[in-house]
Order: structure tokens, then sequence, then C-alpha cells
């Protein structure tokens, strides 16, 4: 047996194993469709009787290879692409639930998955629980209904920097027959593998780190294909039981381990269509190919200004899950050793209007709606990204009014230190 190749050497080759005569990187099969000789090759096709290509809504050459990539990156058996990350979480968890079923998640992540878990799903007739992720599994235990599907965190809360517990959060969700799907988003699978720590789906936002340049919008899911549907037969009839759509295939008898994907595909995917262009799987690509040198630059940034604003008497405090004395600084060790993201915040002794003014008087780092980046970006997120949520939903977010989110690129860190301090002393 061959040895198992590292992530850095995933993610330059992983993916994509040209052969003689093929391109080198991975191509850009811009077409909508594929041809075929016969009708019945064809028809095979659409009844899941064959793999292959027929319309790109469906799948995509380029799109499989990319996703193959972060497949291999997490540890995973199968991927697919999205066309961002807010869809590649709706799907996660709309590939398991219909109308009367209900998921816990924790209340500490990004805003807009606040949004379509409290306010859309519901519309569609699917409950969510928010909870603390620092609560105790007993605590956490409580939310949980004879209907719930699916138990749903972030590894590293946008922009709280909430560390979750894996372990913690993994125990309760199969101790209630239900898997753990968990954004890896902020972490990306260079500093932290969630399938390793038991979670069972893993999401991405392929729009930050792995594109690192603020050039393309795009999601994955990664099933690890350790959760076992068939032992909750009743509860996952979606992949147990036959869809009618497809003359009664049942998922979990004829595609095993890749069921879960197969069905978002075929059938989310076929219906929602909320696919990623080749063009922009390409993209994402060529950032997945420095991934893991850009991380460790990233969380060297974010270190370093950390340290610096935590020694200013102007900053009231500073979160940074790698900054030595951090609440979550002993979780991050366990579950990120080699280092969290290039994401802190903090807020100024001054509240709300000391916030707004120092963002304005930056130069070198710029307000933008993003983040994870290889340029150095800051964002008010109770003004921004989680505005639309009320002070409850804020406070359960871990989102403090005063709160700036501070997205470190790869510029030289004094520079970065020097456009802080001028903001904060002119």
């Amino acid at each position: 047996m061959s040895k198992k190749r590292s992530l850095d050497t995933i993610c330059i080759q992983g993916g994509w194993e040209p052969k003689n005569g093929e391109p080198r990187q991975v191509p850009i099969y811009q077409s909508t469709t594929f041809k075929y000789s016969t009708s019945e090759q064809m028809g095979r096709l659409f009844d899941l009787e064959e793999s292959g290509y027929f319309y790109t809504r469906l799948a995509n050459p380029t799109n499989d290879a990319v996703a193959a990539k972060i497949c291999q990156l997490e540890g995973g058996v199968a991927a697919m692409l999205t066309s961002s990350g807010q869809a590649a979480n709706f799907y996660a968890v709309m590939n398991l639930c219909e109308a009367g079923d209900h998921i816990v998640s924790s209340g500490a992540i990004y805003g807009g998955t606040t949004n379509l878990f409290t306010v859309t799903i519901p519309k569609m007739g699917v409950e969510c629980t928010l909870v603390n992720p620092d609560a105790s599994e007993e605590e956490l235990e409580k939310a949980f209904r004879p209907n719930t599907k699916a138990l749903f965190a972030e590894t590293i809360a946008n922009p709280a920097l909430t560390v979750l517990d894996i372990e913690k959060f993994a125990a309760v969700a199969h101790r209630h027959g239900v898997p753990l799907i968990v954004d890896n988003t902020f972490a990306t699978p260079i500093n932290c593998r969630p399938f390793e720590w038991g979670a069972d789906i893993v999401t991405h936002s392929t729009t930050k780190y792995m594109d690192g340049h603020a050039a393309t919008v795009g999601g994955c899911i990664v099933d690890s294909g350790n959760f076992d549907w068939e032992a909750y037969h009743d509860r996952f009839k979606g992949l147990t039981e036959p869809d009618e759509s497809y003359h009664g295939i049942i998922y979990t008898q004829k595609f095993g381990k890749l069921a879960y994907i197969t069905k978002a595909t075929s059938q989310l995917m076929r219906d929602l269509g909320s696919i990623q262009s080749p063009q922009n799987a390409f993209l994402i690509n060529i950032g997945l190919e420095t991934l893991h040198l850009r991380m460790p630059r990233h969380c060297a940034n974010a270190l370093a200004v950390a340290r610096y604003l935590k020694s200013r008497d102007d900053v009231a405090w500073v979160s940074y899950p790698g900054l030595e004395g951090d609440k979550y600084y002993e979780l991050a060790r366990k579950y990120m050793p080699n280092g969290t993201c290039g994401v802190i915040s903090f807020g100024l002794k001054g509240g709300r209007q000391a916030a707004a003014e120092f963002m304005d008087k930056l130069k070198l780092c710029s307000i933008e709606t993003h983040v994870a980046d290889s340029r150095t970006a800051v964002l008010h997120p109770a003004s921004h990204t989680h505005r639309q949520l009320n002070e409850e939903q804020l406070k359960a977010a871990g989102v403090d009014p005063s709160m700036i989110r501070f997205s470190l690129g790869l510029e030289d860190p004094e520079d970065i230190i020097e456009d802080v301090r001028q903001a904060l002393e002119n």
C-alpha cells in the first residue's frame, strides 16, 4: 500500500490525475450539456444506473475534480460543490429534513446561517432550536426532540470565535441518533479535520480561505461516510426508503456510503439548482493549491495583531483562540494545535461609536463584507453581517455590540499594526 499523502500534496495534486496527453491543470468544462451516442445511455444516467455527466446543474467534471480534492483534504468519502456556503448549509440540512422535522444548532454561528435556520427553513416546516455551544452535554440534550434530524455547529464561530468542542457535540448527536454537521470554513482542513473527532458531515464556504483571494463565491459539502443511516431507518426515510422520483431507488441500498451525497446531488441539486459554475470551481482550485502555505501566515498575522491589541489601554477586550489566556485557548490547542484562523475580534473602551470611528480611519485595512482572504478586512458585525438579529439573538451568537471583526490578510504584520495604531491614535 502506498504511503498516505500529506495535506500539502493533496492541496496541489488532489482531485485531478491527468492521463497521458490530458491537461495538467484542471480543465474548465464550460458546457451545460454532454453528448451521448444512444438514447439508452442517456436514459441510464437519468435513472442513476450509471455515473456520468449529462447536465451541469447536476454535475460537471471541473466541479467534481475540485470537490474530490476537498473531500481528500477532509478525509471523507464523497463531496459536492454548491454555489455558495449558504447553499451548502441549506442542502446539508434539508437533505435530511422535511416539513415537520426539527434541527438543533449552536447559537454561535454566522448571522446568515442563523437567519437561514430561524427564519427561512421554518417557513418550510422545519424548526430549529439554538443552543449555547459551551453548555454541558446534559443541557444540550434538552434541546432534542423525537423529530430532531441533525445537530449543527461551526468549528470556529463567525464572528464570535467560539471553538467547538467537537467530541462533546458528536457524543450528544450520536446518543440521539442524528449526524453532527460542522461548518469548517474558518479552520479549514489544514488546521482541523472534524471527521477525526466524530463529526459526520462537513460544510464549507469555499468563498473564504479556500479561494483566498475574494475572487469567487462557492460552497462544499463533504460526507464522512461514517453515519449509519439504516440504523435509524425510520428517522431518515429519504435515504432508506424508495425515492419515487427515481423509480423507487433506495439510496442506502444502491449507493452505500455514497448515499448522502448522491441524494443531495440527484435530488436537491436537480430540483433547486444551486450549482457552482465550472469557472468558479477552477478559481477555487487555484486557491486550494496554496491553502497549506497561506493558513500559517494568516494565523501568525492574527496572533501578532491580537497581542498588540491586548497591550493597548484603549482596547477593552480581545478574542482570538490562538492567544494565550483566551477562553478557548486550551480547546483550540486540542483540536487545532497548528493554528486556528486569521480572524480576531475585539472591542474598544469607547464602545460602538469608537468602533465606527476607528474603522473609518483605517488606511491599509478596508471595510468589507468579507473575511478570510489575502487582504486585511474589518467589519462591525452588529451593524453589518448580523444587522438583522435582535439583541437576544446577538447575545446568543456571541456578538457584542462593540465587536469589531478583524480578518488578517497576508500583508506584513508590522504594516497592519501601524495602520491599527494610527487609526486608534489619530
